[in-house]
C-alpha cells in the first residue's frame, strides 16, 4: 500500500484489479469519455482490461508511468485512478492524471490522493516537479490542482484533442520539491 486516508487506500495497479477497472469504467463512461478516451477504449470488457493492467503493471516496473487505484479500504470498490505518467528522468518531472468516480465527487478524495501521491512521486521516485493539465472548464480538477498547491503556469494551446472534437487548450500548473 502506498497511502491510506479516512477510509481509502492509494495501491499500485495490479493484475486482479482487472475486474474493478472494467466496471469502474463502465458504470462511468459518460464521465471518462472526454478526458481519458484511451483508457476507456481499453476497458470496455473484461478481456481488454486484463490486457490493460497487465501492460500498465508492466509499465509501473520499468518506471514508464505509475497507476494507482484508489478504493475503499472495507469494501474495495474501486473509487478512482491516478496516473503519474509523462516522465521525463532526465529532468525530474511527471504529469499527474486522475479520474474519480459519480459515487464519490465532491469528497475531497482526489485532492488527498494527489496530496500522498506527490509526497512519493518526491521522496520515493525522486521527482522534482509535478504537472497537471486540465482544461478551464474542469474546475473540480483545477480544485484538486489548487488544494495540493499546485500553481497556474500558462496556457497550453490546442495540448488535447477529444475523440471526434476539436482541440482544446488546457491550463498548466505545476508543482515543485
Amino acid at each position: 500500500m502506498t497511502a491510506k486516508f479516512n477510509d481509502f487506500e492509494i495501491n499500485p495497479i495490479h493484475k486482479k484489479d482487472a475486474w474493478k477497472i472494467c466496471n469502474f469504467m463502465i458504470a462511468n463512461k459518460d464521465r471518462l469519455k472526454l478526458y481519458f478516451p484511451k483508457t476507456l477504449e481499453q476497458n470496455l470488457n473484461p478481456t481488454l482490461s486484463q490486457l490493460f493492467v497487465e501492460k500498465m503493471t508492466k509499465q509501473f516496473e520499468e518506471k514508464a508511468t505509475f497507476v494507482f487505484t484508489l478504493k475503499h479500504s472495507e469494501t474495495r470498490e474501486l473509487a478512482g485512478l491516478i496516473y503519474i505518467k509523462e516522465l521525463d528522468w532526465g529532468i525530474k518531472q511527471g504529469e499527474f492524471a486522475y479520474c474519480i468516480g459519480y459515487p464519490f465527487a465532491a469528497q475531497g478524495l482526489t485532492s488527498k490522493a494527489i496530496h500522498h501521491l506527490s509526497q512519493y512521486a518526491f521522496n520515493r521516485l525522486g521527482l522534482e516537479t509535478l504537472q497537471i493539465i486540465v482544461n478551464k472548464t474542469n474546475l473540480p480538477s483545477i480544485k484538486v490542482a489548487l488544494n495540493n498547491n499546485f500553481k497556474w503556469q500558462k496556457t497550453l494551446l490546442n495540448e488535447f484533442t477529444p475523440k471526434d472534437k476539436k482541440s482544446l487548450d488546457m491550463e498548466l500548473y505545476e508543482r515543485y520539491k
